[in-house]
């Protein structure tokens, strides 16, 4: 059995109406729409997210492969969620070698990916590399005092302000064809309202 560490979400530890769990799961059912052929879910924890979205759209995915820096993680996926289209394997995201080792991908699902590296441009220009022309991406992270100021999660390198992550979401360097914004509060993800709301987390969908 895997130990909680608070960042990490095992829902057969957790009561079903645990708050954070059903954030984590509010963001899952809301990529399942875009998820369609070669499907990639990379820091995916678990594994329970990949499932979900794996069982959801199977009948418009070819394949599912979970991705997750941590071996004892992966192995408790790869116990704990089968489906004949899913694989779980081991991986680095910031790994300039992983393109060339698992290829690339139609969807992509990376969330609460980018607050843990120092370098969030690298970040999501490795997701950029990881995506085919066409594809679609999906990224999440939760705000905070900005780039280079201390984060009060102790798993998080920093946390960027909503400006800061919209910046990066929508810096020309990465030519999407269209990139949408969506916030989330609760399990409710939204576009942003006219009248000032506190978001924690921020949601893009980039399509390459």
């Amino acid at each position: 059995m895997l130990d909680d560490t608070g960042e990490r979400i095992i829902p057969k530890q957790m009561q079903a109406s645990n708050r954070m769990l059903l954030e984590h799961m509010a963001r899952y059912s809301f990529a399942c729409p875009y998820a369609s052929g070669k499907v990639l879910d990379i820091a995916c924890g678990t594994g329970y997210g990949t499932h979900i979205v794996t069982k959801t759209r199977k009948n418009f995915i070819d394949s599912s492969l979970g991705i997750d820096v941590d071996p004892k993680t992966v192995e408790y996926a790869q116990k704990e969620y089968y489906h004949p289209l899913l694989s779980f394997e081991q991986g680095d995201l910031l790994d300039p070698e992983l393109p060339g080792r698992i290829g690339t991908f139609d969807t992509i699902i990376s969330f609460e990916t980018i607050e843990h590296v120092a370098d969030d441009y690298l970040c999501l220009k490795q997701l950029h590399r990881l995506l085919k022309p066409g594809g679609t991406l999906v990224i999440s992270t939760p705000f905070g005092r900005g780039r280079g100021f201390p984060s009060n999660e102790s798993f998080h390198f920093h946390q960027l302000t909503d400006n800061e992550w919209a910046g990066l979401i929508t810096d020309s360097k990465w030519k999407w064809q269209k990139a949408q914004l969506f916030y989330q509060l609760g399990v409710a993800i939204e576009r942003p309202r006219r009248e000032e709301v506190h978001y924690p987390l921020g949601i893009a969908v980039c399509r390459k």
